[in-house]
C-alpha cells in the first residue's frame, strides 16, 4: 500500500512539474518569436562563445541582485533567467548549423521548429534526471540555480578554450542544456 502511495504521489508530482515546465518554455517561446519577429536572425553572426558570454552576463547579473537584494535597472531576474533559456536554446541552434560567417536569414518558422527541437530535448533530459534525482531542484535555492548556471558556464569558457575538446567530460551542448533546464527550475520557482 505503501508502495502504491509513493507512485501516486511520484505521478502527481511529476505531472505538476511537466505543466509548469511547459507553462515557462511556453511564456520564453513568446518573446523568442517576438523577438524574432523584431530583430531577424540577426543572431547567426554570434559566435558559440560570444553566445556563452550573453548568458554569464545574464547569470552574473542575477548573482548580483540576489547578493545586493535590489536592482537598479528596472527588468528584473525573471527576465534575465527567460534570456537564459532563449540564449541557451540559440547556442544550440548554432551548434547544429555553425556560426554563419555573413548575417543570414532564418525563417521565423525554422527558427520555431529549431526552438521547439531543443526545448523537446531539454524536457526529455529533465525528466530522465528528475528521475533519478526525486525532484532534487524544488528544494534548492534560485541563488543556487544561478550558481549552478554559472558554474556550467565557466565549464563551457574552458571547453571552448579547449578549441571543444574534453577527455571525459560532456560537451558544450550538454552543458547549455543543463542551464537551460536550472534556468526554468529558476523561473518556476520565482512564479510561486
Amino acid at each position: 500500500m505503501v508502495y502504491i502511495s509513493v507512485f501516486i504521489s511520484y505521478n502527481y508530482y511529476m505531472q505538476q512539474t511537466i505543466d509548469q515546465y511547459d507553462s515557462i518554455i511556453k511564456k520564453c517561446k513568446d518573446i523568442y518569436v517576438k523577438k524574432m519577429k523584431d530583430y531577424g536572425s540577426a543572431w547567426r553572426i554570434l559566435r558559440i562563445s560570444s553566445l556563452t558570454d550573453q548568458i554569464f552576463i545574464k547569470a552574473q547579473r542575477i548573482r548580483s541582485i540576489q547578493q545586493k537584494g535590489f536592482q537598479r535597472v528596472d527588468e528584473g531576474t525573471f527576465n534575465e533567467f527567460v534570456g537564459i533559456v532563449n540564449y541557451a536554446v540559440i547556442g544550440l541552434i548554432q551548434l547544429d548549423l555553425g556560426v554563419s560567417e555573413q548575417p543570414q536569414e532564418l525563417s521565423s518558422q525554422d527558427a520555431i521548429c529549431f526552438f521547439d527541437k531543443h526545448t523537446n530535448t531539454a524536457k526529455k533530459l529533465m525528466l530522465a534526471k528528475n528521475h533519478d534525482y526525486g525532484e532534487a531542484w524544488r528544494d534548492m535555492r534560485v541563488s543556487s540555480l544561478t550558481d549552478l548556471i554559472l558554474q556550467k558556464l565557466l565549464r563551457v569558457k574552458q571547453i571552448e578554450d579547449n578549441s571543444g575538446n574534453t577527455l571525459i567530460s560532456e560537451g558544450i551542448d550538454a552543458n547549455y542544456l543543463d542551464m537551460l533546464n536550472y534556468a526554468v527550475f529558476a523561473l518556476i520557482k520565482l512564479e510561486k
